[in-house]
This record gives structure tokens, C-alpha cells and sequence, in this order.
């Protein structure tokens, strides 16, 4: 009887877990763990719910307990490869994934896991050769060349990166567009009206506007479609001829165009990185900006942002906690600014925090606000979201806090960006470990002050 209890818990969670419901499947997984801690198999599986609800300690305490279990097992060797990966203990997860290898030697994703890897770790050429090898066996693996892209992206080879970055739209994360006009893949545009569609994040479309003026420059006439928290700051795009919705009734379209593959239609002439676009912050959001900030101008001004959208996967390694700013508040004549709009303000009122960041933004309407309210600081301090690219667009003396794996944009080393001429650049050392870069702006906003008198 007892037995059958135990398997009939074992299959419960396995049912939930199939089906996604993952608090369910969590209890059932320790309560069978709680009379049955020798099932390798399920510890393996609460690790991979641990790790999809972002608890990534206990996923690797699960893992590790697997492992320990049953170390030959393909499935186990792979779950524990890839909470390795999320966390940075890259040259781990690659060995467990040859490990896989060796028993799977066609296994395509473990191949791009490994290039992921070595991209991870700043080895752009190791990767690419690694993973132009694996697309010769796999040619139409769209994770693979995934990859590919960002480590060729990552090392500055932008025409081959962009190309094979097409590749997203087949990599399953990404719903292929479904549009009654045909899609624009460079060529003739004179003459013609192309629709660009967004993707993804803001900080995304902040970032590709700069090419808009190139697919200007070709003789098309330009539509830009353009969510509502951004259409104030975008309302005046050089060449662009109208924002907002996707088209309308009385408006034919030719064709359209992803933003992020304007690259590919015009990457010869030109420089190679165009600058920022021009944004267009109204004067109604200046004057509120300059309301909000009035009693502090005797202040050094800081804006400040912890973490960017927590929809986005990466964004729990990418974030850190408000309370990192909190030493910055004790330095004579500063006064730092939540510029900060989202579900992670609740810790930060919660704790008191809010009386030493004072917050700005909660009551933004959109990113013009946002936009307005930065520049009426003396410095911008942020993880990497939407506010450093609109900072970096704008010009503002921005600081970027940035986790031990990147965007692309800001490489692997160095402290400066070509893609944002006015951002400083500031790095993990270690993994999940904040205290590196904090303590260096710590140093350098001090010299900066003094420097200022």
C-alpha cells in the first residue's frame, strides 16, 4: 500500500509537470522525495521546475543530488549541463554536454549549448568555428545558427551575424509573422512603402531605430510601427514618414520588414554602425521633469534602474537588488532617482528604500516621461533594460551595470560600446556577484565629485 501511495505521488507530479503546472508538480516531487530520496529521475525533475520558476540554487541542489544518484544517465547529464550554463560554470556544462555527446553524437541543441558556452565565456572565435563545424553536419538546425549569430554579432562581424540571426524566426521562441503583404528582404525600395515591425523588447527598438534613415535614404517611404509606451519618443524618427499602428485602410503597403534585419538591406555603404536615432522628447514631459526635480537642483543627480522587464528570461541575472544603489546615497551632495517603472518597485517601497531613492517614474505615462525625467539627472546608473539604450540614444553620461554574459552590443570586455559613444561600461567578475562593479562606481563617483568640487 505504501508503495503504490509513493508511485501514485511519483506520477502526480510527473502529470503536473507535463502539463505545466508547476507549484503542483513541486510538491508532489518533494513529497515523493521526502520517502523516496534515492529516485535519481525525480530530483532531476524538480531541478528542471526549480530552474523553470528562476529558483536556480535549489535547481542545482536538485541536480547535484541527481547526478550523485545516477551519473551515467543521458537525461540527468543534460538537465545538470544546463543549469551549469545558467549560471555561468560554463567549462562544466561543456563537459557534461561532450559526456552526452559521446553516447548522442548527432544531438544538434547540445552542440549549440556548447557554442552558447564558449560564446558565454567571451571566446567569440572558439565558438564560431565550433559551431560552423556543427552547421556542416546540421545545416538546418535554427538554434545552432542561432548562436552562431550571436557569437558572430559579439565579435564585430555584424553582416554574417545579422544574416544568420534571420534564423530566430524558426528557432520556436518567436511566432513566424503572418501578413498580407509580402516581406521585404532588401533590393529595390524606391518608390515603395515598407511597414517596419518591432520585435522583442523596447531597448530593441530603441536601438535599431538609427537604421530607419538608411531604408529612408533608399527611396522608400517609411511606416514604423510603433507600441504606445514608445510612440511619444518616436513620434519624430528621421526618416520616418508616420508612426503608430501597423497600417490603414486607405494606406497600401508593398511591403514589410522586421527592424532588426534593416542591417542586411543596407550594410555596405555608410559606416558600419550608424549613430543613434534622433528621439523627440516633448516639451509638456521636460517641464514635469523639471517640476519633479526642482527641490534637488544643488544636488548631483543621479537616475538609477535595477532591472529591466521580468518577462524577459535572462532578466533575473541580468537585474540586481535596489539595495546595491543604497551606498551611493551616503555620499555628500547626491540624490539618486528611481527612474524605475515596474512590478520590482514593490521591494524597494517595502523596505524604506523609496525614502533614500526617491521614485520618479511610477507615475511615467510612457518613455517620454521616462526619457525627460534622465535628462534632468547628471548621470545615469543602470542594468542593462530599455532606460540604458534610451539613455545611451540620448547622449546622457550613462553608466551601465552589466552580468558576466552580455548583450551583444557590449561584448565581453572593455568599458565602452561604439554603439553608445556616451555610456561607460562597468562588469561582473564572477557570476551573480555584484559586488565587483558596484564597488568600482562606488570609486569613480567619488573621484567624479571630487574631480567636480
Amino acid at each position: 500500500m505504501a508503495e503504490a501511495a509513493t508511485t501514485q505521488v511519483r506520477d502526480s507530479g510527473i502529470a503536473a509537470h507535463r502539463a505545466g503546472r508547476l507549484d503542483e508538480a513541486l510538491r508532489h516531487y518533494a513529497d515523493h522525495l521526502e520517502r523516496t530520496p534515492e529516485d535519481a529521475g525525480i530530483w532531476s525533475n524538480l531541478g528542471v521546475v526549480l530552474r523553470q520558476k528562476q529558483l536556480h540554487d535549489q535547481a542545482l541542489r536538485a541536480q547535484e543530488r541527481a547526478i550523485a544518484l545516477d551519473p551515467k544517465a543521458e537525461g540527468i547529464r543534460s538537465n545538470y549541463a544546463n543549469i551549469l550554463s545558467d549560471i555561468g560554470r560554463y567549462d562544466e556544462s561543456i563537459a557534461m554536454r561532450r559526456s552526452v555527446l559521446v553516447d548522442r553524437p548527432d544531438d544538434a541543441m547540445h552542440k549549440a549549448m556548447i557554442g552558447r558556452c564558449l560564446r558565454g565565456k567571451g571566446a567569440y572565435a572558439e565558438a564560431i568555428a565550433y559551431l560552423q563545424t556543427a552547421m556542416a553536419a546540421h545545416p538546418d538546425d535554427a538554434e545552432l545558427r542561432i548562436q552562431l549569430a550571436f557569437a558572430q554579432l559579439g565579435a564585430g562581424d555584424h553582416a554574417a551575424g545579422f544574416a544568420n540571426y534571420r534564423a530566430r524566426w524558426q528557432g520556436g521562441e518567436l511566432t513566424p509573422r503572418k501578413l498580407p503583404w509580402p516581406e521585404w528582404q532588401g533590393g529595390d525600395a524606391a518608390g515603395k512603402t515598407l511597414l517596419v515591425l518591432p520585435e522583442q523588447g523596447f531597448g530593441d527598438a530603441v536601438l535599431f531605430a538609427r537604421y530607419l534613415p538608411r531604408l529612408k535614404a533608399l527611396g522608400a517611404r517609411v511606416l514604423f510601427h510603433v507600441d504606445r509606451p514608445l510612440q511619444r519618443l518616436f513620434s519624430a524618427l528621421p526618416g520616418v514618414d508616420r508612426t503608430g499602428s501597423l497600417s490603414r485602410p486607405d494606406e497600401p503597403v508593398d511591403g514589410w520588414v522586421n527592424l532588426m534585419d534593416l542591417p542586411l538591406a543596407d550594410l555596405q555603404p555608410g559606416p558600419a554602425i550608424p549613430p543613434p536615432a534622433t528621439l523627440h522628447v516633448p516639451e509638456e514631459a521636460r517641464q514635469r521633469a523639471r517640476r519633479i526635480v526642482a527641490p534637488y537642483r544643488e544636488k548631483f543627480r543621479i537616475g538609477v534602474v535595477w532591472t529591466g522587464s521580468v518577462t524577459y528570461k535572462g532578466n533575473v541575472f541580468r537585474s540586481f537588488s535596489h539595495r546595491e544603489f543604497l551606498p551611493l546615497t551616503d555620499l555628500p551632495g547626491v540624490q539618486l532617482f528611481s527612474v524605475y517603472k515596474g512590478p520590482e518597485l514593490g521591494p524597494y517601497r517595502v523596505d524604506g528604500s523609496k525614502a533614500f531613492i526617491l521614485d520618479t517614474a511610477s507615475t511615467d505615462r510612457d518613455f517620454a516621461d521616462c526619457a525627460a525625467t534622465m535628462q534632468e539627472m547628471d548621470l545615469i546608473i543602470t542594468s542593462d533594460t530599455a532606460t540604458a539604450h534610451i539613455a545611451g540614444t540620448l547622449g546622457l553620461p550613462t553608466w551601465v551595470v552589466l552580468h558576466w554574459d552580455p548583450f551583444w552590443v557590449y561584448t565581453h570586455a572593455g568599458e565602452t560600446t561604439p554603439w553608445y559613444p556616451t555610456m561607460r561600461l562597468f562588469r561582473q567578475q564572477r557570476p551573480r556577484d555584484w559586488s565587483a562593479p558596484f564597488n568600482a562606481i562606488l570609486a569613480e563617483l567619488q573621484a567624479l565629485l571630487e574631480a567636480r568640487g
